[in-house]
């Protein structure tokens, strides 16, 4: 360790992790301690400058005990959750040395330091965008740099999922496929070693795809994905048949359209796995509502549900029929939020224009701070003021059908337009870190 006249010392290190989105779902546990999935489950990193987690961790031997602030907030690190990643990565810490500062820690010394990390998603937490797979590939890919952990990126993805399942896709960018592994019970010893992430394809692979999320609800899930996922592994049949049956085939389906950039076969698969995931939910007892932000998990018998879910899901298909091919893929997590993608920039300017005209603001909320990310598809689409969105027409669907045209304002609080995206970056530049250099607390 560092000399006696030199203790003052803060190492740090920041990083930047994106979110995924899964378009094959991952949907119950075959061992909760260790996080290992019933079925492999494939994802689409999505763009960090969009959506994205950034962590600073630091050390030093003034830390009296480890601690962590999220979103400017403290929070517990006594969960197990927490405590694995911590363990798995000071069992694999190198030595580092800072001849500059000082510093020298051997890779035995890493068990007595405290460390320091904070925190930051550039999303709504827990509101089904998957921000603890961001949060845990952040914390795993930072904490193995601060102390130059020399695992490969797939080793890493297999301490992230101990945190969180789906954060050891967010160790990779562009489409992610997670190996649920092949030991059915692992051993304190093996901690399912090959249950881990994999690339199919880099960002660049299909980089015509445009993402556009709708966030519904930025409130917390009322049922965790944790406590779903268990219920659902004890009562539904339905969701082993889709483990056994279902999954092993779409993996393979969906595995060649991404390789080939089949995006009817995409759209298809992708449709298809969210619906059976939702329909698993509700083959729980009690049933499980993740579809709209109004669900009463409490009173299984009495269930308030907005219709969301089904409108969404209505207008997208009609709009694939009219065209007689699939012009947008939906796909809805464990949560509320609608992750809708186009095969490209000019349908996804026509997407936008739908989802304006069908969910525009309430209010006379300002266009940028209702239409975020990627601004350029908002230009793509013709759209620069709130009368534009009213002055829309409406779609040829609608027309084609005589169908009324209702529009439902204030259903979206926000849409997110973005695309696939890199893995985790490492930040140079001090400026970006969370922590002050000279205290090691939040700035």
């Amino acid at each position: 360790m560092a000399t006696e006249s030199k203790k003052d010392w803060i190492l740090m290190a920041t990083a930047r992790s994106p979110t995924n989105i899964a378009v094959v779902k991952y949907w119950g546990k075959r061992d909760e301690a260790l996080i290992l999935p019933i079925n492999d489950s494939i994802s689409v990193t999505l763009d960090p400058s969009h959506l994205c987690t950034t962590t600073t961790v630091a050390v030093s031997p003034n830390f009296d005990r480890d601690r962590m602030w999220l979103n400017g907030k403290e929070i517990s690190l006594s969960g197990g959750r927490y405590q694995r990643c911590l363990r798995e990565i000071r069992s694999r810490a190198g030595d580092v040395e800072d001849e500059k500062r000082g510093i020298c820690i051997g890779k035995e010394d890493w068990g007595k330091l405290h460390v320091h990390i904070a925190s930051y998603n550039n999303f709504p937490t827990a509101a089904g965008l998957a921000s603890s797979a961001a949060g845990f590939a952040c914390l795993v890919y930072s904490l193995a740099k601060l102390m130059n952990v020399r695992e490969e990126q797939g080793k890493l993805s297999a301490i992230a999922r101990q945190g969180s399942g789906s954060a050891c896709r967010s160790l990779f960018g562009g489409f992610v496929k997670w190996e649920m592994g092949k030991v059915l019970k692992c051993t304190k010893d093996s901690a399912g070693s090959d249950s881990i992430a994999v690339q199919l394809a880099d960002e660049q692979h299909w980089n015509d795809l445009v993402i556009i999320i709708a966030v519904v609800s930025s409130r917390q899930k009322e049922t965790s994905s944790t406590t779903g996922m268990r219920e659902s592994v004890e009562t539904s049949p339905l969701l082993h048949y889709r483990s056994t049956e279902v999954v092993p085939k779409r993996i393979l389906q969906m595995e060649e359209a991404i390789r080939t950039r089949d995006f009817p076969s995409f759209a298809r698969l992708t449709c298809a796995d969210s619906n059976q995931f939702h329909a698993v939910c509700l083959d729980t007892s009690p049933p499980i509502f993740y579809m709209n932000n109004t669900s009463h998990r409490q009173v299984p018998h009495s269930f308030i549900v907005t219709n969301w879910f089904f409108r969404i899901i209505s207008f997208m298909e009609k709009w694939n029929r009219f065209e007689g091919t699939p012009q947008v893929a939906y796909t809805f997590d464990a949560g509320p939020n609608a992750v809708l993608i186009a095969p490209n920039r000019k349908v996804a300017s026509l997407l936008l224009q739908r989802l304006l005209f069908y969910f525009p603001p309430s209010t006379d909320t300002e266009l940028k701070s209702f239409v975020l990310g990627d601004q350029s598809i908002v230009k793509d689409a013709g759209i620069a003021t709130k009368e534009d969105i009213d002055a829309l027409p409406t779609p040829p669907e609608v027309k084609d059908n005589n169908a009324s045209a209702q529009k439902f304002p204030g259903d979206v609080s926000y849409f997110i337009c973005t695309r696939p995206g890199k893995g985790p970056v490492l930040f140079t530049d001090e400026d970006q870190a969370l922590l002050h250099p000279s205290t090691g607390l939040p700035k």
